[in-house]
């Protein structure tokens, strides 16, 4: 491979790296100095009430039905914060592989009490329970 295509590859690379970096820092300054924008959080909240009893969502649906598709780890923080704001059927949201919270046992529990079949014993069957928007 000729050496300036290769500078050109690992320079993409590394740009795309930082630019993830970025997005990420710049949620977790918003969160930590509460400089948040409120109308993403209850844009966030607003969906989460939506979906329906017996379905989950990801937190990468949320994130791009809000028009902020890489930004999933942003609406796990909202969703950790959302008791300041009201209440919302927060468990109703797991990650891409239908994993529900590591340590929040609550979550399995309302789950199945709305009859969400689980894969095993942390992962919801997102080919069954995932809310088709």
């Amino acid at each position: 491979m000729d050496r300036n295509v290769t500078h050109s590859y690992n320079q993409n690379i590394a740009l795309s790296i930082i630019s993830q970096a970025k997005e990420k820092f710049y949620d977790m300054f918003c969160l930590l100095k509460k400089e948040i924008d409120e109308n993403v959080l209850y844009l966030i909240y607003s969906l989460i009430e939506e979906i329906p009893e017996g379905r989950v969502a990801t937190y990468g649906q949320i994130a791009k039905l809000i028009g902020k598709e890489n930004h999933s780890r942003f609406v796990g923080r909202a969703l950790k914060m959302s008791h300041l704001y009201g209440e919302y059927p927060c468990h109703r949201v797991v990650n891409h592989k239908g994993r529900v919270v590591i340590g929040w046992d609550e979550q399995i529990t309302l789950l199945k009490a709305e009859n969400i079949v689980f894969k095993d014993e942390y992962h919801v069957d997102l080919n069954k329970h995932q809310w088709k928007v």
